[in-house]
């Protein structure tokens, strides 16, 4: 089966516009068993403190708890240890998170929407996609 690594920028955009890529690829994900997402503690912890973010807040809806919703992905995700180190593959330090995870986890995809990842376009083997891409891909 398809392993995915999906950017902290995915999960809040799928809770802010659920009807966009992102928001499609997790109902794809929660609705159908068309991929596995990876994940790890770093990608949890980052996803978490932005869902928390004011900027984050003010656009959901009032009675959405995004960290209920965003744990009901957790537990179906398979986590991976933090194991793997990359360095500057990315222009921003921080991401580099997101290939090591995707390394680490045996994922052929990452999805973000952060040009800083998508520019790499590829490392090692696995493929940087923006979530529409991903979501053509996915047919």
């Amino acid at each position: 089966m398809l392993r995915v690594v999906l950017d902290a920028n995915v999960y809040v955009s799928a809770t802010i516009r659920p009807e966009g890529p992102p928001g499609r690829i997790l109902q794809r994900f929660l609705g159908e068993p068309a991929f596995e997402i990876v994940l790890t503690s770093a990608i949890v912890k980052e996803t978490l403190r932005a869902l928390q973010y004011p900027r984050v807040r003010k656009y959901l809806r009032g009675d959405f708890d995004a960290a209920e919703w965003f744990a009901s992905i957790v537990v179906l995700a398979d986590m991976v240890a933090d194991d793997r180190v990359i360095n500057r593959v990315s222009d921003d330090s921080d991401d580099d998170k997101y290939i090591a995870a995707a390394v680490e986890g045996r994922a052929s995809v990452l999805v973000t929407g952060d040009p800083d990842l998508l520019k790499i376009g590829e490392h090692a083997g696995v493929r940087i996609l923006s979530p529409r891409e991903f979501l053509e891909a996915l047919g």
